[in-house]
């Protein structure tokens, strides 16, 4: 449990990405999570004279009915409540378990007085996070005889007793899928959530299946604030945007529900653990416009913190996240509801195929990949000239008919843009934009994007049209959803050969639509949309996403608020997420001594890699993590990679996280946490990491050891063999050496144990790199090399920062323009020939507590911005084109009608300056260390430097690491 295992409490923290004490950002809506010193219930070892401590041991949960915890917790209570009104503010959710904070309602003078207040750690800006199946649980494996299902007596038994928490857009409780038909026992005396009542949620909603429900909305203003902008919403658990429906359906909906959508017949449909409690946790809500569901973070905290006292052991989070932290307060609060023995399966995100775009990259968190699976829909559609394209599609066919494009079907005075992409009038606000007269008796061509792609069907029904194509504009995913007419959906290629044909046909343009036919395709594949590795946070020494499951076109329980539907497709690491919270629910029912790190290494090491035709999963572990879950060989997985608290502890000091003079005996490598995958992200030359593993198979078992090196790699494991008892752990190590692989390119591989049994396999993902250098330093410090030969490193600069003084008023819309309100601009000449440009602003240099971002411009073209919580914001360039660049200083959120403030701008050259000297090893040995020494001389006081090292002597170097020295 966070700093309560070798550490000194209460003065241990947690370092801040965010602001300095005297400087805090601007909120939003006005409300800041207030973080406190002390340690959160699950976390305290003692230290506070007169309470006992309340850390949760190792295998055991929290109970919240404890003396000593509700002491500690009333402590915690009452000092948070004493700072809020200190300074006059409105406490919004006292947060004791998880994490220890206060959400209030404050003004920037009083955000800043208590960021300024000892025992205060941070103030943070409240801020928006957004939400990110009827065969299923057979392609994965669960209905088959003697699969898992089979092992937990049938699923009519599977998950008994375990409470999968639900955090998300709420539930609609009359869904068959969550219907308790008097079988289902009570939850048992460790449950001690609510049925909250509200709008359209009397008492006695909720029952034996759907154990819980709260909501959450002081963030969005409460009740009245919810009612003033989105009249249509619920404040209550009652679901209106259908995600937390789809979520809660999909992980622990009752089986065999008949799915009947606008009168078709889809099959039957079940959870992956149908026979598991749900307890909902309603924190996200309807966007303004209706087109999404987001939550604030003093909600989501604060759904954390009721699911973790509450008693459930499993929680889903289909919700955006961090790609870059490990300690904002949703991650904290999840480290410490792990502690507590929760399973947290969180979405990767919807942000693919790009690199680095995974979201929620904390080791004690599972994220989750999509994948396709094996049902699919396929469709065509043949045009008046005689081709005919592939597409997708579930449902009906059209005749020969008219074919029209949307962007000719536009009414009068209609919005181009909204003509193009179909909005309906729910998209609209109840404002047709397609002329009846124009597309009635039509098929008419829709361009995705913005709005829903069933709204778009809606929009041309509206209209009296008779079928849709729904065109891609980019690559993308293909997606058979349940629509208001007959319609297809093809791929940006099909879309513009289409698009073609109806403008050299003009009027007269037809098409048909063949009816949609489901058929077995191979599965599963990276969705495209599903968010790629390597993880930012790190640097690429934690492989991310952990695992993949099905994420496309996934059937289960929706709300009807909105179109009228209980049952539709969803597509998103969303609806991935969820089934892997249902196989943790199903091995938790399994294993009940199983702690979240063991379910995890169990779903990760048996995870399969290959399709249903038994050929590679396409791509690499940055898109499908350690593989396809598959839950029945998880329930077996021989050995596993038991993580604990104080492993994450570690884990933190060795990235800098903790503050605590013990760290240094206790910090680890990213590389070295006892993970299911090894990752290193800058393998210089040589490295070993080291990994334990604990025997759960209840037998005594010899294991060994099989490499698949990644190309280039030399890969050897100590020992080969390891013979385990019952309950018994056993290290070993892996050592690389880099032979011939590509430096700054990643290469993969794997290692894997076998007892004849049981293979525990774990991926491997390394990027070979010649030099280990940090990025930015202050002085001397050390690298590491990784090849043989010559080495050179020569000092560039430093020179003094040039500055310019300013005043910039504050923008009452917080809407960044160039030259609009709220800014003004810098002219900064960039000679050829320049191998660093830096643009920075700091705190400390304006004359409040004011939120100042800069926005960087060469020409007309934005090459760069930065705009944090705070004033302190910087733009940096390597190697930047010669011209000149308008920096433009936005007043987002200034402390008063305006903000002085200095800009700091330094252009840096290949020369060195003499005032710096770098005294270097010349002789580089491979996987070797050596000291960088720096000295410096004739610097001016009070002035920023800034200058780099370069490095010369192979190829493939890295960039200069930036030297910052303020005399």
């Amino acid at each position: 449990m966070l700093l309560a295992v070798g550490l000194a409490a209460p003065s241990a923290a947690i370092a801040q990405d965010g602001p300095a004490a005297d400087g805090v950002a601007k909120s939003p809506n006005g409300v800041y999570i207030v973080w406190m010193a002390d340690q959160p219930v699950i976390a305290y070892t003692g230290g506070v004279a007169g309470y006992r401590a309340t850390a949760v041991a190792e295998g055991q949960r929290l109970d919240t009915t404890r003396t000593d915890v509700r002491r500690y917790a009333a402590y915690l209570t009452s000092r948070q409540n004493a700072v809020v009104a200190a300074v006059g503010g409105q406490k919004l959710y006292n947060y004791r378990y998880t994490f220890n904070g206060v959400a209030a309602r404050l003004t920037t003078a009083q955000a800043a007085r208590l960021a300024a207040t000892p025992g205060v750690l941070a103030v943070i800006p409240d801020e928006v996070r957004y939400m990110d199946t009827v065969t299923t649980p057979t392609f994965m494996g669960l209905t088959q005889p003697g699969a898992l299902w089979d092992q937990l007596g049938g699923p009519g038994n599977a998950g008994e007793h375990i409470i999968v928490g639900i955090i998300d857009s709420g539930i609609w409780p009359e869904n068959p899928s969550f219907a308790d038909d008097g079988s289902y026992p009570p939850p048992g005396p460790r449950w001690s959530g609510v049925c909250q009542t509200g709008e359209d949620w009397p008492a006695g909603l909720c029952n034996n299946k759907l154990i819980g429900a709260r909501y959450y909305n002081a963030g969005q203003g409460g009740n009245a604030g919810i009612d003033a902008t989105r009249p249509w919403e619920f404040n209550s658990p009652r679901d209106y945007h259908s995600h937390g429906s789809h979520t809660a359906g999909t992980a622990a909906g009752n089986h065999g529900v008949s799915a009947v959508t606008l009168g078709t017949d889809l099959g039957q449909i079940s959870g992956m653990a149908p026979r598991a409690h749900i307890a909902v946790y309603k924190a996200l809500w309807s966007t303004v416009d209706g087109s999404t569901a987001g939550g604030t973070t003093s909600d989501l905290v604060a759904a954390i913190e009721d699911a973790t006292s509450d008693g459930v052991d499993v929680i889903n989070y289909s919700i955006s996240g961090s790609r870059t932290t490990f300690t904002d307060p949703i991650a904290i609060a999840f480290l410490n509801a792990a502690a507590a023995g929760i399973f947290v399966s969180a979405s990767a995100g919807n942000n693919g195929p790009g690199a680095s775009t995974v979201a929620h990259n904390l080791p004690w968190v599972t994220t989750v990949a999509a994948g396709t699976h094996d049902r699919f829909y396929t469709s065509s559609v043949t045009l008046g000239n005689g081709s005919t394209y592939a597409g997708v599609s579930n449902g009906n066919g059209t005749p020969m008919l008219p074919l029209i494009q949307s962007t000719a079907a536009g009414l009068p005075g209609a919005n181009a843009e909204q003509v193009r992409l179909c909005y309906s009038t729910v998209d609209t606000g109840g404002t047709p934009v397609l002329d009846p007269a124009k597309v009635a008796g039509k098929i008419v061509l829709c361009d995705r994007g913005v709005t829903a792609r069933v709204n778009k069907s809606l929009a041309v029904m509206e209209a009296g049209g008779a079928g849709v194509i729904l065109a891609n504009v980019t690559p993308g995913s293909l997606n058979a959803d349940i629509h208001y007419l007959p319609t297809i959906h093809v791929d940006e290629v099909v879309g513009a050969a289409i698009k073609a044909y109806i403008a050299s046909a003009g009027a007269g343009a037809t098409a048909q639509i063949a009816p949609g036919q489901q058929v077995t395709a191979e599965a599963p594949a990276v969705a495209s949309f599903s968010s790629r590795g390597p993880a930012l946070a790190g640097g690429g020494d934690l492989l991310k996403p952990d695992i993949m499951a099905p994420g496309v076109d996934v059937l289960a329980a929706t709300s009807p608020a909105i179109a009228g539907r209980d049952f539709d497709f969803f597509s998103g690491t969303s609806m991935s997420a969820p089934h892997v919270a249902g196989f943790a629910a199903l091995l938790k029912h399994r294993h009940p001594d199983w702690t979240p790190a063991m379910i995890k290494s169990a779903l990760m090491t048996t995870a399969g890699q290959t399709t249903n035709a038994g050929n590679p999963i396409p791509g690499n572990p940055f898109g499908y993590g350690a593989g396809q879950a598959r839950p029945t060989s998880a329930a077996d997985p021989g050995l596993v990679y038991a993580a604990r608290a104080r492993d994450w502890v570690a884990f933190l000091c060795g990235q800098g996280l903790v503050t605590d003079p013990r760290c240094p005996a206790i910090a680890i490598d990213a590389s070295d946490l006892n993970y299911p995958s090894i990752a290193i992200g800058d393998l210089a030359g040589i490295q070993t990491v080291q990994r334990t593993v604990t025997n759960v198979s209840g037998a005594k078992s010899t294991y060994t050891v099989a490499v698949s090196a990644p190309p280039g790699i030399d890969v050897l494991v100590s020992p080969t063999t390891l013979t385990l008892g019952p309950g018994q752990s056993k290290s070993y190590t892996v050592k690389f050496t880099r032979t011939s692989a590509a430096l700054n390119a990643y290469v993969f591989g794997s290692l894997t144990w076998s007892d004849g049994q049981h293979s525990v396999r774990s991926p491997i993902a390394v990027r070979p790199v010649a030099l280990a250098a940090p990025a930015e330093v202050s002085g001397s410090y050390t690298v590491t090399f990784g090849y043989d030969g010559s080495f050179s490193a020569t000092p560039r600069g430093l020179v003094p920062a040039v500055t310019f003084a300013g005043t910039v008023t504050d923008d009452p819309g917080d809407d960044f323009v160039p030259g609009g309100p709220g800014t003004v601009s810098f002219d900064v000449v960039v000679p050829a020939g320049s191998t660093y440009a830096r643009f920075a602003l700091f705190d400390e240099f304006t004359d409040g507590a004011d939120d100042l971002d800069l926005y960087v411009y060469r020409g007309t073209t934005l090459v760069g911005l930065s705009g944090g919580g705070t004033s302190a914001e910087q733009v940096s360039f390597v190697n930047p084109a010669a011209a000149t660049y308008t920096i433009w200083v936005h007043g987002y959120a200034t402390d008063g009608p305006d903000s002085n403030f200095t800009l700091f701008t330094w252009v840096l050259g290949s020369t060195d300056a003499g005032n710096m000297t770098v005294s270097a090893p010349t002789t580089a040995v491979l996987g070797a260390t050596g000291a960088i020494n720096l000295s410096f001389s004739g610097l001016t006081p009070g002035v920023k430097y800034l200058g780099s090292v370069a490095y010369g002597g192979a190829a493939g170097m890295p960039n200069p690491t930036i030297v910052r020295v303020d005399p």
